[in-house]
C-alpha cells in the first residue's frame, strides 16, 4: 500500500510538470496510469499554464525648453 502512494505521488509530480509544459499526450498518458490506479485526476489534460509576465512601466518622456 506505500509502495502505491508513493507511486501515486510520483505519477502527480510527473504530470504536474507535463503540464507546465504542455505536453498534453503526456498528461493523458499519466492520467491513464493514475485511472489505473484508481486515482481520478481533477485538472484535465488540455490544461493550459498561465504565464506571468513582469511588466517595466515605460519611461515619461522628458519635455525640455529650448533655450534660443
Amino acid at each position: 500500500m506505500q509502495d502505491q502512494q508513493k507511486q501515486i505521488a510520483a505519477l502527480q509530480e510527473e504530470r504536474r510538470g507535463y503540464v507546465v509544459r504542455n505536453l498534453q499526450d503526456r498528461v493523458k498518458a499519466v492520467d491513464e496510469q493514475l485511472r489505473a490506479l484508481g486515482v481520478s485526476s481533477r485538472e484535465t489534460a488540455t490544461a493550459v499554464p498561465t504565464e506571468e509576465r513582469a511588466t517595466v512601466e515605460t519611461p515619461k518622456k522628458r519635455i525640455t525648453s529650448k533655450k534660443a
